[in-house]
């Protein structure tokens, strides 16, 4: 279930449409490939961290089922997918509403003098903290004691970062056809964001409040 649970949660966090759109605008600017090897290596290190000082916290010894420690990090997952139920829902009663257009934040305006280190530091800014919050959840339960559980803990943070990768090394392997895929992707996500954010709250949401309702009912 652990693995499951950190599959679906670094599949969303991988597909988010939000921080996906900003790396759509870092990766085409002057010297880009840099700047998006920059943004992808931040983006791990800062999940890499995360699970790091989980399992550190842990002393990796998970709590035990029906625990004060294990009910309250379920409560947690519970609370984590709440909020993303009642983003889905805001989301859904938004939809059809003229949208007052956004002013894109300052830091697009001086994107082709961006250096590598800004980037480097505005990818764990840019990341969707409450799924960030549920894979912390998660990983409270595991306990790396043997390969195949270090190895579900790295699968988890390339999973999470997998999108980025895959961009990254696809301009790095196609510079000339990299343009026309970001407009193309970026242009798909513009116009679909809503619904990607709605079906992946809801998802996930659902899934984090039944699967720990049914841990702490069993």
């Amino acid at each position: 279930m652990l693995v499951l649970n950190l599959i679906l949660i670094g599949l969303a966090v991988a597909i988010d449409p939000l921080p996906l759109t900003a790396f759509f605008v870092v990766l085409p600017s002057k010297g880009g490939v840099r700047k998006g090897a920059a943004f992808v290596f931040g983006w791990l290190v800062s999940l890499a961290i995360v699970v790091t000082i989980t399992v550190l916290a842990t002393g990796n010894n998970p709590p035990k089922p029906s625990t004060a420690p294990s009910l309250a990090s379920l409560a947690v997952k519970i609370a984590l997918g709440t909020v993303l139920v009642v983003i889905a829902v805001r989301h859904i009663r938004a939809r059809g509403r003229p949208k007052p257009p956004k002013k894109p934040p300052k830091w697009q305006e001086h994107v082709d003098s961006m250096s590598p280190w800004f980037a480097m530091v505005l990818a764990p800014t840019l990341q969707p903290w409450v799924l960030i919050g549920a894979g912390a959840a998660t990983v409270v339960e595991a306990k790396l004691s043997s390969w195949e559980s270090f190895l579900a803990l790295f699968f988890y943070c390339v999973l999470a970062s997998s999108s980025y990768l895959a961009m990254e090394i696809y301009a790095v392997v196609r510079p000339a056809e990299t343009q026309a895929f970001l407009v193309r992707c970026r242009t798909w996500i513009e116009d679909h964001t809503d619904q990607v954010i709605i079906i992946g709250s809801l998802l996930i949401g659902f899934w984090l409040i039944g699967n720990s309702v049914y841990l702490i009912v069993q």
